[in-house]
């Protein structure tokens, strides 16, 4: 009898669940067509908007904004300002990355910008949209709100896959009010801090120790970055012991089995959350190790800080970043080694260079680097529809040996026969998502796609200044709430 209440009881609560989950908001924005990860291995990322408007564009109401002691809808516009990238293997083992939102990175797809801090690529998208909609005769503004956010979380995604060089399978949206909802409903969340700490910008004003915080303290603490030592990297392990907390009060109240609990997050859910199409039981099962504690939590490396043209960067080396999310979830990458060809090549040799990654100005940088070795440079563009997306070096008749040399460049393998489909001494190299560098030239050029420097790009970045950044620190495990600056 016993066995069959707890049966019923847990099927009852899947099917509330499921009926739950159809109110949440659903978003399209990650395509059916975009890379996925295989063998079991899962990846979600979880996007942390500082929004001041709910999920229909409306201002949130005067009270709250007050209790989020955080401005109103002018400040802190649609920037994604916390970004972590969720791993969950075969074997159900989580680590997350966190991905300091002042990364500079490469964006394209709004006219005048060539590199931003990755947080902006959501608000300037979705603004960019909004005008051209707004200049085809859209007069609607729900339609306008929902279309740039759609092209918003775009843009989000693929700067990340850009940067860590891994798929996303599904994502989690949640504004600034889905933090202060969420706290409320728990009742607070213990924390715990190295330090005292005070600060005007954010509200945070807490001794140091472990602590129970309120809705609008929880928020205050996730937010605060100035009199911190380490700035921003000081406040995203600030988020990364939240998230930690959360996932363990949620685990020790029993909100995940006791219906009304339940009802009461998925109300939250409702109001502050986006999903991506596809979450279902499979996704939050696994997500469940978050509240068992057998998680790590990481923060990408940064190289340096930099202030480029009045605004604070973080300088950093993709190289660097896939090799340690290579290392944190056990994938050896190939040997880096050093590439010569000594022989010039043919003066008819003309080099195509296709990007079907998502690394924006991987195939432009290439065919630069490439004319660097006296190759002439033929189309440089995305793939056309039907044509090849895996990496590979074909050539036309008469260009095998020249083939084989930008394969040695590049670190990869070329074609054992001419393609006749190929015009004669033509080379095609199709750079996928499959593609990482293997040598020292080709690791040059993938760094720099994605990293100005303070001599060659002055002119196009203006005026730099650099400062030393510290480490960002140990991974943080989630067996208990850990002490944090």
């Amino acid at each position: 009898m016993l066995s069959a209440a707890a049966l019923i009881s847990t099927a009852a609560g899947w099917y509330s669940v499921h009926g739950m989950l159809g109110a949440i908001n659903v978003s399209r924005a990650l395509g059916a067509d975009a890379p996925r990860s295989h063998g079991g291995e899962m990846n979600i990322l979880l996007i942390g908007l500082d929004s001041r408007k709910d999920q229909q564009g409306n201002e949130l109401p005067q009270q709250i904004l007050d209790q989020l002691h955080a401005g109103d809808s002018e400040t802190g516009g649609y920037n994604t300002n916390t970004l972590i990238l969720v791993h969950v293997g075969a074997d159900d083992k989580v680590v997350a990355f966190s991905i300091p939102r002042d990364d500079y990175v490469p964006f394209e797809g709004v006219p005048g910008y060539h590199h931003i801090k990755i947080k902006e690529a959501y608000g300037l998208t979705k603004a960019y949209t909004e005008e051209h909609l707004a200049e085809q005769g859209t007069a609607d503004q729900q339609e306008m709100e929902t279309q740039g956010r759609e092209a918003g979380r775009k843009a989000t995604l693929k700067a990340v896959r850009s940067l860590t060089g891994v798929p996303i399978d599904y994502f989690a949206e949640v504004n600034l009010a889905g933090f202060y909802d969420l706290t409320e409903s728990l009742g607070g969340v213990k924390v715990c801090l190295n330090h005292a700490v005070y600060d005007d910008y954010s509200g945070a004003d807490f001794p140091a120790g472990e602590q129970t915080l309120n809705a609008s303290q929880a928020l205050a603490f996730v937010r605060q970055r100035h009199g911190l030592e380490n700035g921003d990297l000081d406040r995203t392990h600030r988020q990364q012991a939240f998230l930690i907390s959360v996932m363990h009060q949620l685990q020790q109240s029993g909100s995940f089995s006791d219906i009304g609990k339940l009802k009461a997050l998925m109300e939250v859910a409702h109001k502050d959350v986006v999903l991506s199409a596809g979450w279902g039981e499979d996704q939050f099962q696994r997500m469940a190790a978050l509240a068992g504690g057998d998680v790590e939590f990481r923060t990408l490396p940064v190289v340096r800080y930099e202030n480029i043209n009045g605004q604070d960067v973080n300088i950093i080396d993709p190289v660097a970043i896939r090799a340690e999310i290579n290392t944190a979830l056990g994938k050896t990458a190939a040997p880096t080694t050093t590439a010569t060809v000594s022989t010039p090549p043919g003066p008819d040799t003309v080099v195509d260079v296709i990007n079907a990654s998502s690394t924006i100005g991987l195939a432009g940088e290439v065919a630069r680097r490439l004319g660097g070795h006296g190759y002439t440079a033929g189309e440089i563009r995305d793939p056309l529809t039907g044509e090849p997306t895996l990496t590979a070096v074909d050539y036309g008749p008469g260009a095998q040996s020249d083939a084989k040399n930008v394969a040695t460049l590049l670190g990869i393998d070329a074609a054992d026969h001419p393609d006749n489909t190929l015009a004669p001494n033509h080379i095609r190299v199709i750079l996928g998502e499959d593609y990482s560098p293997t040598t020292t030239e080709a690791a040059s050029m993938y760094y720099e796609t994605t990293t100005p420097t303070t001599t060659a790009d002055t002119a196009e970045y203006g005026a730099t200044t650099t400062t030393p950044v510290p480490e960002v620190g140990k991974p943080i495990d989630g067996g208990s709430v850990p002490c944090v600056n």
